[in-house]
């Protein structure tokens, strides 16, 4: 007899109507962090999060690498130079001396020598945790095991490519920022002169440069700096030079400015709170150190506490570090791969790639 109608076949429910009726289609495959196909907001930062679970060991100990390191060859030239200048320096800080400008102009030029290479140094370990995630990505969107070796490897290999993208940015971010300082040390000036003298001294027209100047290349600088944000990416994934990567990236984000605008900003956003959060206990501990180290009954106690404190503050400040850098990097890598799922079909080849069937065709965009 046969069944009536509506009722299920032998190996479960009729199936759904064949790819392309009704609108319906399979969705992408997914064999790693993120489906292969155009990627919405809820996928790209979930893809970013699976990221970190799944890999948070070579995220972070790269990232605890390249920080740590840096922070040794920082302090070590600290050093370095407070042994070179400590007689002077005494002598300029002496209360009870008379120090000429002679003795304190070598002195600002030195250790303004050593913060310009701790700047250098901190972008080149910043570079080298940019360059980890899309290093990571390649496997994790794959679905693809990666080792510490691995990773460290295609990050050190990409690093300069990156840091020349990075630097070349940060110089177009960096002109309103010092306009609109320029300004407000000007302004702070004045408002001591006018205090100290009854007049505000001739700032005003500084003032007023600085100011307007920020306002006017500010939105400059922040639309370059979405234009260029897939460099980085596109300096790992395709092996490209600074400038070749800058290119790219101008065309990748051409058409999609604003989405790629507000995922990133928002991806910032959600790692400076992670990172505030994270040391937070640091702030709540040095609260209590001060207290703690005036009760403690011997001066080794206190010195136990004060060491305890500061490499807690070190460990806490890393990880913080590694989430405020890693976290957006991710999200913008990401974004890098949906740009060119959208214009230029690479969820096929992700998929041939990662050895799952692709989609044909492919899925509607999803935003």
């Amino acid at each position: 007899m046969p069944p009536h109608a509506g009722a299920p076949g032998p190996l479960g429910p009729p199936p759904g109507p064949p790819p392309g009726w009704g609108g319906w289609m399979p969705p992408p495959p997914k064999p790693g962090v993120v489906p292969l196909g155009p990627l919405g907001l809820g996928e790209i930062l979930g893809g970013a999060f699976a990221t970190i679970g799944r890999h948070w060991k070579q995220l972070l100990g790269i990232a605890f690498a390249a920080y740590g390191m840096a922070l040794v060859v920082i302090g070590g030239a600290i050093a370095i130079v407070y042994a070179a200048v400590s007689d002077r320096l005494d002598r300029v800080l002496d209360p009870d001396g008379s120090s000429g400008w002679d003795e304190v102009w070598p002195l600002l030029l030195t250790f303004g020598g050593v913060y310009l290479f701790g700047l250098l140094v901190m972008l080149m370990a910043s570079a080298l945790v940019y360059a980890s995630c899309p290093a990571v990505l390649q496997d994790a969107v794959l679905g693809r095991p990666s080792t510490f070796g691995a990773v460290w490897g295609r990050s050190l290999a990409r690093m300069w490519s990156v840091m020349g993208s990075v630097l070349l940015t940060a110089l177009i971010a960096a002109v309103p920022m010092l306009l609109f300082a320029a300004a407000a040390v000007a302004l702070f000036i004045s408002l001591i002169t006018l205090s100290l003298e009854g007049t505000g001294g001739d700032f005003g027209w500084l003032i007023l440069i600085g100011f307007l100047g920020a306002l006017t290349t500010g939105p400059a600088a922040v639309w370059l700096w979405v234009k260029f944000c897939l460099a980085p990416a596109a300096a790992v994934f395709e092996g490209q030079g600074a400038i070749g990567a800058m290119t790219r990236s101008a065309q990748l984000v051409r058409g999609d400015w604003w989405r790629i605008f507000g995922i990133s900003l928002l991806a910032y956003a959600m790692a400076g709170v992670a990172g505030y959060l994270v040391q937070l206990p640091l702030s709540l501990l040095n609260l209590f150190g001060p207290s703690l180290t005036d009760d403690a009954s011997t001066s080794g106690a206190a010195l136990t506490i004060v060491i305890t404190s500061l490499a807690f503050g070190l460990v806490t400040s890393l990880v913080g570090q590694a989430l405020t850098a890693a976290f957006p990097q991710l999200v913008v890598s990401l974004l890098y791969v949906d740009r060119r799922i959208r214009t230029e079909n690479l969820a096929p080849v992700l998929a041939e790639a990662a050895g799952v069937p692709s989609q044909a065709p492919p899925a509607a965009p999803r935003y």
